[in-house]
């Protein structure tokens, strides 16, 4: 495991670097990175490259046998830029250029960005082709899926829908756009969504199209960017660092041709301590490694309490410094680099604290971050290690934006049941994937396929071959909903799962923050809130009914045999307290192995290989508690990481028994 920071040398004196590099020696850094903001340093006026401040730093590193990610600076052009190339910055939906001063306001798509953004590239990479300190290279910085709506992006929209749809009438039948008179009759009433309108009043069909074009357009320029950086730096891993931000691009598909996954990893700094709203970031890292199914970097881990776009917040309690990264590795990071060395004491971001404050001092943080290096420097054998599991969650970036588009109903994200499946799972000590909808389903056990709002057939189809031949799904609300243009199916949902369902919905209510009672066969009485799904059963066993509304004493929650396996479907947005049933008792019937009684809190993650086995138990609680893992009692402190070392006998089953 390789602990790294992230480094800012051209925001601090030359006499600082020297001390820095000499304390991360010291404590145990391996990886430094540099440099992702840095272009007005690098190129200070048009034409004129300057290199020799970055040269000595990153010999600084080399010498003390620290390696350096390099970063493409393309996040941020400096002003001359924007002087020469005004139109270069983003547009806004009502027609106004983003002001520039921030981060991350460049048009991806105009021809000026490019052309710039290339020569910076072209001339970084000859300068450091060869170069064995440099380690691996960052494409840009936590690019996002922009919504920019410019006269570029305006040709670039009409183009892509022009390739996916070859006609006017394709593109009218496909977007329905008979409705309000819309129909086009020329390629150029193709235009972007502009105007104060929410999402909701426009078109959803052309609203997901748009959203998959925002999607590709960042991809694109990532990829372009990988590809001029492999052209003069052959052998060194290319990544880009991303994060769950508010328009996120298809992270299944942007990392199909980058080296490995890189995320921005920020949990909370003071987890809550009612069981029911505890949210682990283990979701976040189990979509991580699920989006290559390969070990993922950690490019930005909490070293401090945030504070830039809102009020300062709360520091890490003791000991979630350590935990949180030694989480990170539990479950797939093999590199991990927090953000940042020091606090800025200059810019925007001087509150989103570091390791060192800014009063200089190495504090209570700092030196939780040197034992960290000091127990990273014992997991090398575990870096050779993987993570298998019997679990899968199916995730949909479609699906992710059709829910944006048109909100369900009130307090429904598209996220809020994935996670709430993945929290039951891990709270029975299973390692989980989270994985795209559509890929192979292998070796699983059992699978989640939650809220398949926009029908895929591909992934019908092999939900439909894994349980025919005795795999365990379950299914939830707002399943089969939208076709592949975002339009509604008009058949009775969940429409193509209906047949794997065994039952179908007589009708719906979203019920929003209200709540009505779902009343299990033992007399147990769990809440359903914002959605209800109405059932009629076609062979399904009724697991559990609704418990109040016009609907009391309809299935809720269903069972169903299909060929060899067996097909849940949870017809509401429930409380943690049913998913967990639900789950338990899916996973009974799976077959999977997992560890009965763990506390709330506690997380168990297995990672296996070489003839060996690493059980990490990590209590995400600021109380002590307890657990039996391999027939031993264990014992943990608040936030508290323990490695548990066994020869292996079966990989995901040995700390089960």
């Amino acid at each position: 495991m390789r602990i790294g920071v992230d480094y800012y040398p051209e925001q601090w004196d030359r006499d600082l670097w020297v001390r820095d590099a000499d304390l991360m020696k010291k404590t145990g850094v391996r990886l430094v990175r540099m440099a992702e903001f840095a272009w007005c340093r690098l190129e200070p006026r048009e034409g004129e490259f300057d290199f020799s401040w970055l040269d000595e730093a990153v010999g600084l590193f080399a010498d003390r046998d620290i390696g350096v990610v390099l970063c493409t600076p393309t996040s941020c052009p400096p002003l001359w830029f924007y002087e020469k190339y005004p139109d270069a910055v983003m547009t806004e939906q009502d027609g106004r250029r983003t002001r520039t001063g921030i981060r991350g306001h460049r048009c991806v798509n105009h021809p000026a960005t490019r052309r710039y953004c290339r020569r910076i590239i072209e001339e970084m990479t000859a300068h450091y082709a060869g170069n064995p300190a440099v380690a691996a290279w960052q494409i840009d910085n936590e690019p996002e899926a922009y919504f920019c709506f410019c006269d570029h992006c305006a040709e670039k929209f009409r183009e892509w829908v022009k390739k996916r749809y070859g006609s006017l009438g394709a593109v009218n039948r496909a977007y329905g756009n008979v409705v309000w008179s819309g129909e086009y009759s020329s390629w150029e009433q193709v235009r972007l969504p502009f105007g104060h309108y929410p999402s909701a009043w426009l078109n959803p069909a052309y609203m997901l199209d748009h959203s998959r074009f925002a999607s590709d357009s960042v991809i694109d320029f990532v990829r372009w960017q990988a590809d001029i950086i492999r052209e003069r730096c052959p052998g060194v891993p290319v990544t880009t660092n991303v994060w769950f931000s508010e328009h996120m691009p298809d992270f299944y598909r942007e990392f199909r041709d980058l080296d490995f996954i890189s995320y921005d990893n920020y949990p909370s700094a003071r987890p809550p301590e009612e069981d029911a709203a505890r949210v682990s970031h283990a979701f976040c890292l189990d979509m991580m490694r699920g989006v290559k199914r390969r070990p993922f970097w950690v490019m930005e881990q909490l070293s401090g309490g945030l504070g830039c776009w809102a009020p300062m917040g709360r520091m890490p309690e003791p000991g979630l410094i350590k935990g949180y990264s030694l989480q990170a590795f539990a479950h797939g990071a093999d590199t991990v680099l927090h953000f940042r060395w020091r606090t800025a004491n200059i810019g925007a971001e001087m509150h989103w604290h570091g390791l060192i404050d800014h009063s200089n001092v190495p504090g209570r943080r700092f030196f939780e971050f040197a034992d960290l290096c000091e127990t990273a420097k014992t997991l090398g054998e575990a870096v050779r290690t993987e993570i298998l599991s019997e679990a899968a969650i199916l995730l949909s970036f479609d699906s992710e934006y059709a829910f944006k588009i048109q909100p369900q109903t009130e307090g429904y994200s598209y996220l809020e049941q994935p996670r709430r499946l993945h929290r039951a799972l891990t709270g029975l000590g299973m390692n989980v994937d989270v994985i795209s909808a559509g890929e192979d389903l292998s070796g699983y056990r059992l699978v989640c396929a939650p809220e398949m709002y926009v029908a895929d057939r591909e992934a019908a189809e092999k939900l439909h071959s894994f349980a025919r031949d005795g795999g365990t799904v379950i299914l939830t609300v707002r399943s089969g909903v939208k076709d592949i243009h975002n339009n509604a199916v008009m058949e009775p949902l969940p429409g193509i799962y209906r047949d794997l369902a065994g039952t179908y919905v007589s009708e719906y209510c979203p019920i929003g923050r209200d709540r009505v009672g779902v009343r299990f066969s033992d007399g147990a009485v769990l809440s359903g809130e914002q959605w209800c799904d109405i059932l009629e059963t076609e062979g399904a066993e009724t697991v559990a009914v609704y418990d109040g509304e016009y609907f009391r004493g309809k299935a809720a929650v269903t069972r169903f045999r299909y060929g060899k396996g067996t097909v849940y479907y949870i017809g509401t947005v429930g409380e943690q307290a049913l998913y967990d049933r639900v789950v338990t008792e899916a996973v009974k019937e799976a077959g999977a192995a997992y560890i009965p009684g763990l506390p709330p809190g506690v997380e168990v993650t297995v990672r296996s290989g070489n003839g060996k086995k690493f059980c990490f138990v990590f209590n995400l609680s600021s109380r002590e508690t307890s657990c039996v893992i391999t027939g031993r009692r264990i014992i943990l402190a608040p936030y508290e990481m323990k490695i548990i070392r066994t020869g292996e006998k079966d990989p995901v089953r040995d700390c089960t028994e």
